[in-house]
């Protein structure tokens, strides 16, 4: 090894643990208010009310619960168990970062991971950017908070609402930088309300969805053995792309079938547009492009 690629080596490794370093400092808990429990080897336990609950902070997620215990690993002394504790709160559990507010019975929060769990039934909700917007409603069996990331995970009976879109699934992650919900689970189902008089209420299901939900935005990309049910039409295919503001959906499949039970009739091919408002179906023999980047979550290739 020469003396270059010596520093370059030694520099990366440098720049490498001091990351690490900075995500496991991120990643301490810190608790506001007096303990009771053994100052050396703990546990720690603070006490509080639902009036003045007891207050704690992991870099940018504040967590508020009646009463909380912070304990290190068995053998371990309070003092050289940072970066290896963990919190249990209990309560009533409030759970704040940005302009995401949850709410549960309990949480246990790991310096380790750098995840806290809320126990269910928990709900969340993301408020929007700009007043008189729609927010982010969220309610699951259990919900996990990435303080790296930014990121939610809710698992269990997951139903998020949006609008005049509201889903059901086994498992939702939230990317709350992106405004990005990811909905998967043996089957996911979207229903959107009518934007207007006259229009139906759609039906769209598949294995995964991912909803961008700002309100600027309002797009909806379906994966996986994709139905949309728009009155007497029924569209199948591989994929499917949504534009709520517009409401047209592009449908991709090999081939797609669009089936309209009131008249009998049947469009088919690669790429279907289907205008919502007005119940028309069309075959694009030029194909459409489905912008799928933006439907990335933070760091996904």
């Amino acid at each position: 090894m020469n003396r270059k690629t010596f520093l370059i080596t030694a520099l990366l490794g440098t720049l490498t643990l001091t990351v690490a370093q900075e995500s496991s400092t991120n990643r301490l808990i810190k608790f506001e208010g007096d303990y009771t429990g053994d100052v050396r080897n703990g546990p720690y336990t603070f006490r509080g009310t639902d009036a003045d609950p007891v207050q704690a902070t992991v870099s940018n997620l504040k967590i508020t619960g009646t009463s909380a215990v912070l304990a290190a690993p068995s053998g371990t002394p309070m003092p050289q168990a940072q970066g290896k504790r963990t919190a249990d709160f209990s309560g009533k559990v409030v759970v704040a970062r940005g302009r995401l507010t949850a709410q549960g019975p309990g949480l246990t929060y790991s310096e380790a991971s750098g995840s806290g769990v809320l126990k269910g039934p928990a709900n969340m909700v993301f408020a929007p950017a700009k007043q008189g917007d729609d927010p982010v409603n969220v309610t699951a069996g259990s919900m996990s908070f990435d303080v790296d990331t930014n990121i939610s995970v809710s698992q269990g009976n997951v139903k998020l609402v949006n609008g005049r879109q509201t889903a059901n699934s086994d498992k939702l992650v939230f990317d709350e930088k992106k405004e990005l919900a990811v909905l998967t689970g043996k089957a996911v189902n979207m229903v959107r309300q009518p934007a207007k008089k006259g229009e139906n209420v759609l039906n769209i299901t598949g294995t995964e969805a991912r909803a961008l939900t700002a309100e600027d935005k309002k797009l909806l990309l379906v994966t996986g053995k994709v139905k949309l049910v728009n009155g007497s039409i029924t569209t199948t295919g591989d994929r499917l792309y949504f534009d709520d503001k517009k409401s047209i959906a592009y449908i991709v499949g090999s081939p797609a079938i669009s089936r309209d039970s009131k008249n009998g009739t049947e469009v088919r091919g690669g790429t279907l547009e289907q205008r919502t408002d007005i119940n028309r179906v069309r075959q694009l023999a030029s194909g459409f492009k489905i912008p799928a980047d933006q439907f990335k979550q933070q760091g996904e290739r």
